[in-house]
């Protein structure tokens, strides 16, 4: 049974590279591509809740549609912007991973190897190249 879920953007490359460690552990995830498939309110809510953060934390800020909204003002409620991230997923940052272990906003992408049940199995490094898991599965950094 499944018991890791990603939501993922596989146009992300931090989103690419966090899947890749997932599977670096021996896990094949559930992938949800939540731009197609967003969560319900009620899985957004508790994702937010699972992660601990705010839901102003989970905004993407670096798209044009965040200025737009004029979403860097504090005039939204947490509902309001929960409805602007059901109505528009690319507000969402990503990727986020639930695990047994935690549910966690993988930014930087080895955040991921926090809340991972099983070890590395071999050496990862992202697509840029660097290092963070060596050939003995023991994270670098």
């Amino acid at each position: 049974m499944n018991n890791i879920t990603i939501y993922h953007n596989p146009a992300c490359g931090t989103s690419r590279n966090t899947l890749e460690m997932i599977r670096n552990s021996g896990t094949e995830p559930a992938i949800i591509h939540y731009l197609e498939n967003p969560p319900s309110r009620g899985v957004l809510v508790n994702l937010i809740a699972d992660m601990g953060i705010t839901v102003r934390a989970l905004l993407r800020k670096n798209v044009e549609l965040y200025t737009v909204l004029e979403l860097a003002e504090d005039k939204f409620t947490d509902d309001q912007l929960i409805d602007f991230m059901l109505q528009y997923p690319i507000l969402m940052n990503r990727p986020i991973v639930a695990t047994p272990m935690g549910t966690r906003l993988c930014r930087p992408s080895e955040v991921v190897l926090d809340i991972l049940p099983d070890p590395q199995i071999g050496a990862f490094a992202k697509e840029n190249g660097e290092q963070v898991v060596d050939e003995a599965g023991k994270r670098l950094k």
